[in-house]
């Protein structure tokens, strides 16, 4: 629901900055309407009270304008209020000229388009009842209109109904031809903002099925260190055993150092998931410039693949931004690491380039490269390419990098193998 909320605010204040459009239109319409009755047509109008009626109604659409321009929200609620100002504005002006025989007073319909078009039933219901009680008003008081002969009185009696009739269709054709501009205008913006609403709830429903996706596997993760700390135990307690009861042959102590060396690792890793589950963390506010840091995640990818070369390239601004040590960031740049040691075990390459908001890393193995349909579905969960592999790991340090502000992308090198490309913004993890 908050979802949902801000993305209906997001087109509330949309649909606003086009209402402000609309509205100087209207205004910019209103003058010329009335400057071609004046002097083109010789109505007589109360121009003193519609200028200051005008007047007023500029300074409401300047007031719009401030607001826009402090990115401010705005609900359903604001955009309908709006809305019943311009219906009051038109109504006050059409007061003074001749009320509901005034042709304009079709311009009613726009508001009541503009929200049928952009809001629930309820506020289509309340702008028809707005619009109705305005009408209806208008037919019982008004200012009436009176047209001048060319010398400077009145029409006569006898000519007074033709005048009038052919004032009443110019009138009523110029209004026609105001409402279908606006409404070409106004409504093709509406339908526009409505698709790019939709697309923006797709998009935050697809993100909120990721997360949820994130949550159930994070507790998984923490279910199973909770398992595998009693087995991972007593594997450590029997290797220590028979480190000792074997001591006298030192090919099979040495095999059992190496066992239990993994059992150390294995246990390292299901404390740090126990400590974090996937959480962003500062040991005792542990933090390191960039180049340290990605120097360290270096140094610990070695210790597992220590017959894979790496050849690296980093550069970028000097001193290196310092950043919060993230160990679910560690993990995701050796899960990348990883993949491209098992694309190519004799060599890979690493290039980091970064400044000091922005970092771009390019991680390329000699491998094989990638199908049409590995490259569709690598990054989703359970897609894998590997004999016994389970499709998680580069899912899972994609998701560690997006919800970073992060973006991925893997295509095939043109020189043969995959590349891994990262463009990672470093604001939520410089440390203050």
């Amino acid at each position: 629901m908050f979802i949902q909320g801000s993305v209906e605010e997001m087109v509330g204040t949309y649909n606003l900055k086009r209402l402000f459009v609309f509205r100087s239109a209207v205004i910019a319409s209103e003058l010329a309407a009335i400057g071609l009755a004046v002097y083109g047509l010789a109505v007589e109008l109360p121009l003193l009270f519609m200028l200051s009626v005008i007047g007023v109604y500029v300074l409401f659409n300047l007031y719009v304008w401030i607001r826009l321009r402090k990115n401010a929200l705005a609900s359903a609620n604001e955009f309908f209020l709006h809305l019943v100002i311009d219906v009051f504005a038109l109504a006050a002006l059409l007061y003074f000229a001749g009320g509901s025989s005034n042709p304009f007073v079709s311009l009613f319909l726009l508001p009541l388009v503009i929200v049928a078009s952009t809001l629930p039933k309820r506020y289509v219901w309340g702008m028809a009842a707005v619009t109705l009680g305005f009408y209806t008003l208008l037919m019982i008081i008004n200012v009436p209109l009176t047209q001048e002969m060319a010398g400077g009185g009145h029409v006569g009696h006898s000519t007074a109904a033709t005048d009038d009739f052919s004032l009443h269709v110019l009138g009523m054709w110029f209004s026609f031809l105001l409402a279908v501009g606006l409404i070409l205008f106004f409504v093709v913006s509406m339908a526009e903002a409505l698709r790019q609403r939709n697309q923006k709830l797709a998009e935050a429903r697809e993100k909120h099925l990721r997360d949820e996706h994130m949550i159930s596997l994070g507790t998984m993760a923490a279910g199973a260190a909770h398992e595998l700390g009693t087995p991972l135990a007593t594997m450590a307690v029997l290797s220590k055993e028979m480190e000792r009861e074997y001591s006298q042959q030192p090919d099979v102590v040495e095999k059992i150092q190496i066992l239990r060396s993994q059992v150390d690792r294995c246990k390292a890793t299901l404390a740090q998931i126990s400590a974090s589950a996937g959480q962003m963390r500062a040991e005792s506010g542990h933090s390191e410039n960039l180049k340290q840091y990605l120097q360290s995640c270096l140094t610990r990818w070695k210790e597992l693949h220590p017959k894979t070369a790496i050849s690296v390239a980093m550069k970028g601004t000097d001193p290196a931004p310092v950043v919060v040590v993230d160990e679910t960031l560690n993990q995701a740049f050796i899960n990348i690491l990883n993949n491209a040691a098992e694309a190519s075990p004799e060599r890979v390459e690493l290039k980091a380039n970064w400044s000091c908001d922005l970092l771009m890393l390019e991680v390329r193995d000699y491998g094989e490269g990638l199908s049409q349909a590995a490259l569709e579905g690598l990054g989703k969960p359970f897609f894998t390419t590997k004999k016994d592999g389970h499709g998680l790991g580069f899912y899972l340090a994609q998701e560690v990098l997006r919800r970073l502000g992060g973006e991925v992308s893997v295509a095939n090198h043109e020189g043969g193998g995959a590349c891994v490309s990262i463009r990672l913004p470093l604001h939520k993890l410089l440390a203050e």
